[in-house]
């Protein structure tokens, strides 16, 4: 980036550009501040040039410039400090416009209005951006441009802006707002007002007589005081700065008395409600403005009206009065108060972050040993002070205080945030004896019985006394209590917690302490607090929470220096790295606990606040960062942690049980991985963890699933430790278990399906081959079970049973599993989950089964070669049967879960049979050897398991859900299509056009397939190879003729751009890739009739293909298309009710009405008697398209009949009355040559593909009766 140039840039600009620019370039890693100053000193050139179009022009000629600016200082909302350095550039010329512009044209001209406004839009902005202040220094202040600038308020006075909607404003708000700030700043010109004001003729205004000018603003200030919007408070801020001028006496008298008129009215109205918080506010503002001598006079008065006030139930209603009454009462106690610096205040000495890292140890003992006596000095010298303080306080201070600290109860963070500034300014300017007072009572704000809100007042209250030294050292230890409970505040209410914005300031007050305090006065407390300070920054359920926690932390390590290894858990414990909850829970805790001092605590937090926490998934983190801490003191959790856990998994509380059911496995587990060996006793007490929960019945009533699922957890970490156990409670564990997988819901099925797998590997393998057996028995019995729950654990259960269960019984198990994939007859027995279920069962088995054998090494016998048939024959036949799953229920397509499951499965099947053909060619197997009688298997003798018809199969089947409708598939198909192709370890032979497939699917990871504008092209282009196409062609109309609009217009594009590509060079191939799409359309018709999820979307798609003249120029194929589509169409719509087919339907015989003879005269008939119709839309569609038809093609009807036949058309009402238009149809027939009881043969007439006559056929649709029963009536 390089250094600015232009003129107009100050010097220590330029310098500032160019270093950020320096920084920028040696700092790999940029900041965020760098980043945006880089990105705005770009956009400086943009901006200057649109407002030097603007000062040259001397107005806005372009409005787009205006919101083009205004959108770029909105980015810097959170950083308005950038634009400061280019303030003076922006702000002075525009208001030199303005100024200048108002002269030449003059106020009373309606012109100045149209030119200010724009440009009241640019420095509005900036003062939403970068606060008034900073952008009212830059306005012109000349004495001549008061009375200007007061009558061009009353012009804009007289605007109404027409939205409130900020992007649409045309700045009537904005150019009142800048003219008010305008004014706030001419006010303060050193002379009499009067005395240049011109409308005063002589110079005898009275003395107590206010100047007319003067009068204008207070008038327009009033009226702006009851506004909604943010010319209220700018209107106080003018009020504050007018009236507190030295010759405003007689003025400010008035506007008080107007205000407690205002305070004291009664009137309930939304105008009066505005002007009571402007009235409020801009008192607020004059008493922070005005001098102690002005004021005095009126405090009383004012006082009495808030104090009123704010005890009304106007006041309890409005957050916003009460802010406003807050800040009014704290003003007018300092005003009571004279201004004084307290010598007994602390003043702490401050050190930098490097002093603090680079003092060695024998420097800071030696600097501890001097900075001993500090406290005793302090309190020599406050109590000499004490001495001469002699103050006499105003018995209102007392009222006020109170307003204050009932404030700090408000159920408003504003209102609190307030008063306790407000305690903080107060407390400044009185005596040691009565701060210590305040500080008592801001104390009790934290006692048992008191709210958060209290709780959080009193929080903000400390870290405002802290912050301006008015909480001495030696009152520390009385807070720190406070503090360390207010870090942990967390109240539980129903079903959720309160607490969040307790802790929050508690740790800010804790981050003031650091700033506020020198390290030797903090010495005893570090110790105690950094622990605290560490748990919530880990372990808070709030990120805010433990980043407040993490701040303070740093503060303290910065400018305290007394936490051991500060710097690295700093470094560990930053901004980001405590975003994340479980990386909080899991690394960042788990790195800090290796330090001394922070293990226990940790632990101590974990157990009492957060394994008992409401919040179930907290609970269920909590224990694995329990678990994460045993391996620094394993000896200490297993003597300590797990026998105080072991009785809360009875306790009456389903949090705690639950939370320590889980915390008691995972650092059972986690003991086993530190290779800790717990003692004879205490695996008996965890053992009998789950019979104690079973026998107080604990899984009954609420909560009885959360602790199902915290037992299956808990049987799943004592097995993987293998914790010795008895025979009798191996049996009762493995009941628990059964009773788990047969429970309805899926999470806690799940959870028991990953303890089966492990309890069943340590403890029951050794078992005898008889209890091995009954156990897969059963499982399979529950397969075919009428409860579907039943029948989804049995599934998953049989897939995760190791190989020595499987063994005898391997053949039955995946027939029975074969047959759970299937959808069951029943349809009352149908359930989308068992089938999935089975699915993957099915494939885990036959992965244990092969699994197993590939380990034993042993030589192909008929059992291996019989098991990999089976898979061959069976499993994979019926994985493929599984992709034609397009079961539908009330949530949606839940057959594409079985689709889902099913191509993963393939995918593995593939490789099993893959590496059998590997091991047999390696060890020269040439063919499969007979098998003897009583196996069910084909194909024995085939050369290989994997073959090209199983490849093509399966690719096809694959392919196919590649263009389906549901993102999801089209990404899952895809991937696994990829995963089969690129297989580093696995070479899948025998795809058809491999080379083709690899174009189309590349092996590149970041390709979205579930984007339908990136996976549509690709596979469209199967469609040119007879292998894919139809399958292909079965999914992309499905996408096509679909309801979602998006999807539609992708992937139709994809087909017409591969249609209307040149045709394939192949010769082998179809001549035409529009001959070839009609066969397969044609197929798609025949394949699926009456399957309606198929035939209508296809009846929608030849209808668009139509559309787009496809198929229309296939010289004598295209009679053949049609022919075959009439034929489908004659038993579709035949009774069928289905208004989209039956629209598509018509649209299809209007398109090939327009075709040659004889085809079109059939379609014709068939329109015609769609007129009888049993719904009235639908004979009205058909006589439309009867009507379009028959102007386009007039030999349908006899000759000279035409306009007759149109007419019919036209004057009949085809929805009304059936009866009514019986005359007219039969009129129709007649004109077109139909006549009752003839019979019409298609088939006769229509000449096949190698242009000779179709044979005679006794077709049942042939006949005219047969059609006008299809058409529904």
């Amino acid at each position: 980036m390089a250094a600015r140039t232009e003129e107009e840039l100050p010097k220590k600009e330029e310098e500032m550009a160019v270093a950020v620019a320096v920084e920028d370039e040696g700092d790999e890693y940029e900041s965020k501040e760098s980043l945006l100053q880089r990105y705005f000193l770009q956009e400086w050139r943009l901006v200057k040039s649109r407002l030097d179009d603007i000062v040259s022009n001397g107005c806005v000629s372009d409005l787009s410039s205006v919101h083009k600016i205004r959108s770029i200082m909105d980015k810097y909302q959170q950083q308005g400090e950038l634009l400061e350095p280019y303030l003076e550039s922006i702000v002075s010329p525009l208001m030199l416009v303005v100024r200048n512009k108002t002269i030449e044209l003059g106020v009373d001209s309606d012109e100045i209005l149209e030119v200010i406004k724009p440009i009241c839009i640019i420095i509005y902005t900036l003062v939403t951006v970068c606060g008034y202040k900073a952008v009212i220094k830059f306005f012109p202040h000349q004495v001549s441009d008061l009375e200007l600038a007061v009558s061009l308020l009353e012009k804009c006075h007289g605007m109404s802006s027409a939205t409130s909607l900020r992007e649409e404003s045309t700045g009537e708000m904005e150019a009142k707002c800048v003219v008010l700030l305008w004014l706030s700043i001419l006010v303060l010109v050193p002379f009499d007002i009067s005395s240049v004001d011109t409308s005063i003729a002589n110079d005898d205004l009275g003395r107590l007589e206010t100047a007319p000018l003067v009068l204008r603003m207070v008038k327009l200030s009033k009226e702006y005081l009851s506004d909604a919007g943010p010319m209220r408070t700018i209107a106080g801020l003018l009020l504050s700065k007018l009236l507190t001028r030295p010759d405003m006496s007689f003025a400010f008298t008035s506007f008080v008395q107007w205000a407690h008129e205002v305070l004291s009215s009664s009137t309930d109205d939304t105008i009066s409600y505005f002007q009571l918080l402007g009235a409020v506010e801009a008192l607020a503002a004059i008493f922070k403005a005005g001098g102690r001598k002005l004021l005095m006079g009126v405090i009383l008065c004012v006082w009495n009206d808030a104090s009123g006030l704010f005890k009304s139930g106007t006041a309890a209603h409005s957050t916003l009065l009460r802010k406003y009454l807050v800040k009014l009462t704290q003003r007018i106690g300092l005003t009571c108060l004279p201004h004084r610096s307290p010598a007994w205040r602390y003043v702490g000495r401050t050190r930098s972050l490097g002093e603090t890292v680079s003092l060695n140890a024998s420097k800071m003992v030696e600097l501890c040993s001097q900075d001993a006596h500090l406290p005793s000095i302090i309190s020599e010298e406050s109590a000499d002070c004490l001495q001469d303080e002699d103050m006499n306080v105003p018995e209102v201070v007392e009222e006020i205080i109170e307003i204050l600290l009932s404030g700090l109860r408000d159920t408003d963070t504003v209102v609190r945030w307030s008063a306790a500034k407000g305690i903080g300014r107060i407390t400044s300017r009185l005596t040691f004896s009565l701060s210590d007072e305040v500080l008592s009572s801001v104390l009790e704000l934290f006692s048992p019985g008191e709210g958060d809100g209290s709780w959080h007042g009193g929080c903000l209250a400390l870290a405002e006394l802290a912050r301006r030294g008015l909480l001495l050292p030696t009152s520390l230890p009385n807070v720190f209590p406070v503090i360390v409970k207010a870090l942990h505040y967390d109240i539980r209410r129903g079903p959720h917690s309160i607490g969040s914005h307790v802790r929050d300031a508690a740790a800010y007050v804790c981050w003031a302490f650091g700033r506020a305090y020198y390290h030797a006065d903090m010495r005893s407390m570090l110790e105690e607090l950094s622990p605290h300070l560490l748990t919530v920054a880990c372990y808070d359920r709030e990120v805010n929470c433990r980043r407040a926690a993490a701040a303070a932390f740093q503060e303290n390590v910065g400018r305290q220096g007394n936490f051991p290894h500060g710097i690295d858990i700093v470094n560990t414990a930053d901004y980001f790295s405590l975003s994340s909850r479980v990386n909080s829970y899991l690394h960042v805790a788990v790195s800090i606990a290796q330090y001394k001092g922070y293990l226990h605590p940790f632990a101590e937090e974990l157990l009492h606040n957060k394994i008992c926490h409401w919040d179930k998934s907290l609970r269920e983190l909590a224990a694995e960062a329990l678990s994460a801490l045993v391996k620094y003191d394993p000896e200490y959790f297993a003597s300590i942690l797990v026998e105080k856990l072991i009785p809360s998994t009875l306790s009456s509380d389903l949090c705690t049980r639950h939370g320590a059911t889980l915390a008691v496995g995972e650092v059972v587990l986690a003991l086993h991985r530190c290779d800790y060996t717990l003692g004879t006793d205490r695996q008996k007490r965890v053992a009998g963890v789950v019979p104690a929960i079973e026998k107080a019945r604990l899984y009954r009533g609420k909560g009885g699933e959360i602790m199902r699922s915290a037992v299956s957890r808990y049987l799943e970490c004592i097995s993987i430790s293998q914790l010795t156990l008895p025979q009798k409670i191996k049996q009762t564990l493995l009941n628990t278990l059964n009773e788990n997988l047969r429970h309805p819901n899926s999470q806690i099925q799940n959870a028991a399906i990953r303890a089966l797998k492990y309890f069943t590997w340590a403890y029951l393998v050794t078992a005898n081959n008889e209890d091995m057996s009954g156990i897969t028995s059963k499982y399979v019995e529950q397969l075919t079970d009428q409860n579907v729950a039943v029948r989804r654990g049995a599934a998953l259960a049989l897939g995760v049973l190791p190989y020595e269960f499987l063994s005898s019984r391997w053949n039955d198990v995946l027939l029975k599993l074969c047959v759970s994939c299937a959808i069951e007859d029943n349809p009352e027995y149908r359930d989308a989950e068992a089938r999935v279920n089975a699915v993957e069962g099915l494939v885990s088995v036959c992965e244990t089964l092969t699994g197993a054998w590939d380990c034993s090494n042993t030589s192909s016998g008929v059992d291996d070669l019989s098991l990999y048939l089976l898979i061959k024959n069976e499993v994979v036949r019926s994985l493929l049967k599984a992709l034609d799953d397009y079961s539908v229920d009330n949530r949606g397509d839940v057959g594409s879960w079985i689709r889902e499951a099913a191509m993963e499965g393939l995918e593995k099947c593939t490789y099993m049979l893959c590496l059998m053909d590997y091991y047999r060619t390696v060890h020269g197997v040439e063919s499969l050897p007979e098998m003897p009688q009583g196996h069910m298997v084909e194909n024995t003798d085939m050369q290989t398991f994997f073959d090209t018809n199983m490849a093509m199969s399966m690719i096809g089947g694959i392919v196919k859900q590649a263009v389906e409708k549901i993102d999801k598939i089209r990404e899952a198909a895809a991937k696994v299509l990829q995963r089969i192709l690129y297989n580093k370890k696995i070479f899948v032979p025998f795809l058809p056009y491999r080379k083709k497939l690899e174009e189309i699917i590349p092996n590149d990871p970041y390709i979205e397939w579930s984007v339908p504008a990136v996976t549509y092209p690709r596979f469209v282009q199967l469609l040119q190879f007879s292998c894919y196409s139809r399958v292909v062609l079965s999914g992309l109309v499905v996408a096509i003729g679909g309801l979602q609009d998006s999807l539609r217009k992708v992937s139709i594009s994809a087909l017409m751009d591969y249609l209307e590509a040149v045709e394939v060079a192949d010769p082998s191939e179809r001549s035409s890739r529009e001959c070839m799409l009609s066969v397969d359309i044609v197929w798609v018709l025949q394949e699926y009739k009456r399957c309606d999820r198929v035939i209508i979307p296809t009846l929608k798609t030849v209808e668009i293909l139509f559309s787009k003249k496809i198929f229309l120029k296939m010289e004598a194929h295209t009679a053949v298309f049609c022919s075959r589509v009439l034929d489908s169409l004659a038993v579709e719509l035949k009774g069928s009710k289905d208004f989209s087919k039956l629209y598509a339907s018509i649209a299809i015989l209007g398109y090939i009405t327009l075709i040659l003879e004889p085809v079109n005269t059939q379609a014709f008939f068939q329109l015609l008697i769609l007129l009888g119709h049993r719904f009235p839309k639908i004979r009205k569609a058909a006589a439309e398209q009867v009507y379009l038809v028959l102007l386009q093609n007039e030999n349908l009807v006899a000759e000279g009949k035409t306009e007759r036949a149109l007419e019919i058309l036209s004057e009949t009402c085809w929805d009304g009355a059936l009866d009514a238009i019986k005359h007219q149809r039969k009129e129709l027939y007649v004109l077109a040559g139909m006549e009752l009881g003839e019979t019409v043969h298609v088939k006769d007439t229509v000449p096949n593909e190698d242009g000779g006559k179709n044979p005679m056929a006794n077709d049942e649709n042939a006949s005219y009766s047969s059609l006008v029963g299809s058409s529904g009536f």
